[in-house]
Formats: C-alpha cells, sequence, structure tokens
C-alpha cells in the first residue's frame, strides 16, 4: 500500500465515493485530495483532503469561502501558525472503503496530510470531528469551541447542524502526530477484509492507477 496525490482522473471516483459516504464536498478540489492505493492491485482504498482557510478579512481577495490551494508559498518568514487566526489548514473529507476498513488506510491518509500540511509551512493542522477518540491516538487534542480559529467557527456550527451535535474541535501541532505500530503494520500487509482493530476513519455521516513517474511512495511497501 502507499499513499499519493490525487490526480485529476480520480475527480469522479473520489465525487461518488464522497457521495456514497456521505462525506463534506464543501469547495470540492479534488487536487486536495490524498489516496491511498493497493500497489499490487491498483485497487483506491481510501481518501482524505486538506482544505486551506484565509481569515475572514481577506476572503473576498480569493475564493468565495476564502479558501486556497495547498501547496502555494507560504508567507516570507516560512511557518504558518494557525493559533494566530491567519491562514488555517483544516484536514477534512477522510474516507475508507468498507473492504479496507481496519487496514490503517485511514491512519496513513491522515499521517500523510499532516505531512503535507508541514511541508507548506504550518505549524498545526486542525479538524472537526464527531470521532475524537479515533484521531487522539495520533496526538490530535481538544480545543475549545471558544479557542477555535475564526475561521473555523461557522464550519463547526454547520457540521453539528448536518452531521452530528457530538462534533468538536480538534488540533495537532504537525511534528507531534504519532503512529501507532499495529497500524503501521497493518498497512504493510493490509488486504481487503483484514481486521486490525482500527475503528472506521470516515468522519461521519461528513482516476487513481498507479503512476510510477509520479506516484509519491513514502509508504510503499514492497509488495
Amino acid at each position: 500500500m502507499y499513499v499519493r496525490d490525487a490526480k485529476n482522473r480520480d475527480e469522479a471516483w473520489l465525487l461518488d465515493e464522497i457521495e456514497r459516504m456521505g462525506l463534506d464536498e464543501a469547495a470540492f478540489r479534488s487536487r486536495d485530495y490524498v489516496i491511498s492505493v493497493d500497489q499490487e492491485s491498483g485497487d483506491r482504498a481510501g481518501f482524505g483532503r486538506l482544505r486551506i482557510h484565509k481569515p475572514r478579512d481577506d476572503a473576498a481577495d480569493g475564493s468565495a469561502d476564502g479558501d486556497r490551494d495547498a501547496g502555494e508559498d507560504a508567507d516570507a518568514d516560512g511557518d504558518r501558525d494557525a493559533d494566530a487566526d491567519g491562514e488555517v489548514i483544516e484536514l477534512t473529507g477522510i474516507g475508507v472503503l468498507e473492504a479496507w476498513r481496519g487496514c490503517g488506510v485511514g491512519a496513513h491518509v491522515i499521517e500523510r496530510l499532516v505531512d503535507t500540511a508541514a511541508a507548506d509551512g504550518f505549524e498545526a493542522v486542525y479538524v472537526l470531528t464527531d470521532q475524537p477518540d479515533y484521531l487522539a491516538q495520533f496526538g490530535f487534542d481538544p480545543v475549545a469551541d471558544d479557542a477555535l480559529p475564526a475561521v473555523l467557527v461557522d464550519r463547526l456550527g454547520e457540521k453539528r447542524e448536518t452531521v452530528s451535535d457530538d462534533v468538536v474541535g480538534l488540533r495537532i501541532d504537525v511534528d507531534e502526530f504519532v503512529m501507532p505500530d499495529r497500524l503501521r503494520e497493518a498497512f504493510k500487509s493490509a488486504t481487503p477484509g483484514t481486521d486490525a482493530d482500527e475503528p472506521d476513519a470516515t468522519e461521519s455521516p461528513e482516476d487513481f492507477g498507479i503512476d510510477p513517474e509520479t506516484a509519491t511512495y513514502k509508504y510503499d511497501t514492497g509488495r
């Protein structure tokens, strides 16, 4: 198994799976996603995205909701800390196909997204979820509603209305991510139907073949 950036040809598949799982597709752009792929079969097993929000005062200068692309240039001084209510990066839309749940797929999608945020100069990643216990095992910590960046406050309210009253905010410093050994090992030997006691990584009722020239093999197990 490995995790790679999504490509344009993945768009239809992503939209179908997002709709089927009932995930958040607000401001959808396939280029914001990463996908977990079985190297042996080429099957896509899971996905997730990063969504970058600009401060409210700057939203008029960008898209309607103030988003911008991950991978654009950082500020001149390098790192950006979401706590300063500047640009905020949110992990969202995590989904794992049913046959691949329990294989560490969601965990490695999240790891890749946190690494991407770090490479883009962010010091922290936020997530709004009704499954805080699942994310806590990687080092995500609770954030009080009034301590969330302003740009995420409205998002939190929307998700509580459309997903669950139990949605809460979490935050992780990008250098604090921890991958449990059992999920690392499960990913190395993942096959459809394997049960490694990993909870469903779908956030909630919130084309991809292998390209050896451009695929990222950071999580390639050599299978």
